[in-house]
């Protein structure tokens, strides 16, 4: 499994205080589908690993998308932190 591809919030102190927001929130359901990722790319057939990282996937989306309705700019930011999306061009 490849550790670097993993993201380090911030230092303890902080993770202590802000585990209850959003940012957080997406942080480690991003950590969590990268390590599963990272799981079924060997285990193909761990069917409940897939079930695992399909509802994760949710809850991050329905996060992602309650930070864009209440703030777009923290959003973007956090979009581009983490490389999730590509930007949209029309």
């Amino acid at each position: 499994m490849v550790k670097n591809l993993f993201i380090s919030v911030s230092s303890q102190e902080e993770k202590e205080e802000n585990k209850g927001s959003v940012e957080f929130q997406v942080f480690s359901f991003t950590n969590k589908i990268r390590r599963l990722t990272s799981h079924l790319e060997l285990h193909r057939k761990d069917y409940l690993s897939q079930r695992g990282l399909r509802k994760i996937l949710g809850k991050r989306q329905r996060l992602l998308a309650y930070l864009s309705k209440k703030n777009r700019v923290r959003y973007k930011e956090l979009i581009s932190q983490l490389d999730i999306r590509e930007p949209k061009t029309r």
